[in-house]
């Protein structure tokens, strides 16, 4: 059977926990888009594994509740894990999203999250997953190259796609200019598809994703 999720209440915004390590570029450009009321959720919390980063500053300015949670902390990482997933589970997200969260989650929180944790990578999976996708693309020689937006599973980058967005590489790319353009269409689809996501609400079928 595939699982079906949608926002829990079709009247009321649906629910985000946005999960960050940095700048928080993606994480502002969802909270803007959720100035909306017709885009259909609203930033509840914002997570990170460190401190002192722009992203919290950004979820401070928004009045929006923040929590941390360093890995550092913690003896083991499976404790890391069970905190990051306690602290996330106490605003009953509908979505949680990371946007440039920089820690791969366990299994604990996969358990709680895993058919509601999106993620985005800056290359068209299967090919060219983990930390230098677009290096990698250079590399290679690919014609195109884009980003993926997907449910997190236990893989690195391997989870159900949701959806991707093509950018043509050019002859004289360096990997700057093209991660570059890769962030610019991967945020656009970041905002539009969690919209049409909580909206909508969606199917995951074996790999296939769908909106209901």
């Amino acid at each position: 059977m595939p699982a079906v999720t949608s926002a829990s209440d079709p009247g009321s915004a649906a629910r985000l926990v946005v999960l960050v390590s940095g700048s928080g570029s993606n994480l502002q450009a969802l909270l803007d888009a959720c100035a909306d009321p017709a885009y259909g959720a609203q930033v509840v919390a914002v997570g990170a594994d460190r401190e002192g980063i722009v992203g919290l500053d950004r979820a401070v300015a928004a009045g929006v509740p923040t929590f941390v949670h360093k890995v550092k902390a913690y003896d083991e990482r499976a404790d890391w894990d069970r905190a990051l997933t306690s602290s996330v589970a106490e605003y009953k997200p509908d979505l949680v999203v990371s946007a440039g969260f920089l820690k791969l989650v366990g299994d604990d929180f996969l358990e709680a999250f895993g058919d509601r944790y999106i993620n985005t990578h800056n290359a068209l999976l299967p090919a060219f997953p983990g930390i230098h996708g677009p290096r990698d693309a250079l590399e290679y020689g690919v014609k195109v190259a884009g980003a993926t937006l997907f449910f997190v599973d236990g893989g690195v980058d391997t989870g159900p796609i949701i959806a991707q967005v093509v950018v043509p590489v050019l002859d004289d790319d360096s990997e700057e200019d093209l991660t570059e353009r890769i962030k610019e269409v991967e945020r656009h689809q970041l905002v539009e598809w969690v919209g049409r996501l909580v909206r909508d609400g969606w199917t995951i079928t074996g790999r296939k994703v769908r909106l209901k």
